[in-house]
């Protein structure tokens, strides 16, 4: 899966070499990545870069694959695995192992950022930087890359949750997209009273809510008949953060992992401002993960319903024509690309 970087409409099926024992030290065969939003904006020529020296960049980062050959250690031949996204920078985060909190910002990441992704038959990575995966999730571990970066958002919200003793359990995820999805699942998961907010009113988002044991809404944000604890802000559009500050409870803790897309400045700063101080609120950004939250998004995955996650997998296109994936349907939730 090939595209060149700051060039739209250059997506294509693409013959490369093998790759080379360089880019790792386990070989594992593709089988299958998730196409993402990120991806959509690289294919556009709003961002991402090759390898040095190269033109074409070998997209997908939301990976599954299973090893076909590896060196004595923690990954064995026949295993699945998710690649890692992002390679750290040597900055005092990165040397934590905190490197979505990278400092300086030089970090590859695969498949968006310097270097190729995982959107081939084959691909090598270095065994330090794959995540085994349960054989249960033979169908749906390419949602683990998603599942981390929610599992990071809800590890930012329990941390800050736990200044205060407050043990409220409403949270509101806006956005049923993927990673809104998602993160209700996780909410739920950790037994809070979850709704969802999104603009659709029918089709299969609102049922894939209520099989959770959420409650869906639509209509104006502004009145939203909930006064969440947490919430999760996937969606981007900038303009719901002052509803959200009006809506939440005392305490609670706003995370946003939305990308905006506008320009405009649209929050009445002083509102803003006096809510969150006189209610102790606090808003976060989140992006991206470390290990560890591949790890807690594959505990979260096999504790999942596995029905539940199939339904979110709605789309399957084959690797040959696999720009299809890139064309947004009414009923898509999920859209993967088929390597095998």
């Amino acid at each position: 899966m090939t595209v060149v970087p700051g060039r739209p409409d250059t997506a294509a099926t693409s013959w490369l070499p093998e790759p080379g024992a360089d880019d790792g030290d386990v070989l594992v065969e593709g089988l299958a990545v998730g196409i993402c939003a990120t991806d959509r904006e690289i294919v556009r020529g709003g961002h991402g870069s090759p390898p040095p020296g190269q033109r074409n960049l070998v997209l997908g980062h939301e990976s599954l694959g299973r090893v076909l050959s590896a060196p004595d250690g923690d990954i064995a031949v026949g295993d699945l695995v998710v690649g890692i996204v992002r390679r750290p920078d040597d900055c005092s985060c990165c040397r934590a192992g905190n490197w979505d909190f990278c400092r300086t910002g030089n970090y590859l990441e695969r498949g968006i950022e310097g270097a190729h992704g995982y959107g081939s038959e084959r691909w090598r990575a270095p065994a330090e930087y794959l995540v085994r995966v349960a054989p249960d999730l033979a169908d749906t571990g390419v949602l683990l890359e998603p599942t981390s970066v929610v599992a990071k958002a809800w590890e930012q919200i329990d941390h800050i949750r736990g200044r205060s003793g407050h043990d409220g359990r409403t949270a509101l995820i806006t956005g049923a997209g993927p990673i809104g999805l998602l993160a209700a699942l996780l909410a739920v998961q950790r037994g809070y009273e979850t709704h969802v907010y999104d603009r659709v009113e029918g089709g299969t988002k609102p049922d894939l809510v209520r099989a959770l044991g959420g409650t869906y809404h639509c209509g104006e944000a502004s009145d939203l008949p909930v006064r969440p604890d947490a919430v999760v802000e996937a969606t981007g559009a900038a303009s719901l953060l002052a509803d959200l500050v009006n809506l939440v409870a005392p305490n609670a803790v706003i995370c946003l992992t939305g990308i905006s897309t506008g320009t405009r400045a649209v929050l009445p700063g002083d509102e803003l401002n006096n809510r969150l101080v006189l209610r102790n609120g606090v808003v976060l950004g989140s992006v991206n993960a470390a290990r560890r939250h591949y790890e807690q998004a594959g505990a979260a995955l096999a504790a999942a319903d596995q029905d539940w996650l199939h339904r979110l997998l709605n789309r399957r296109v084959p690797l040959a024509n696999w720009p299809a994936a890139l064309d947004r349907r009414t009923d898509d939730v999920k859209v993967v690309v088929d390597l095998t």
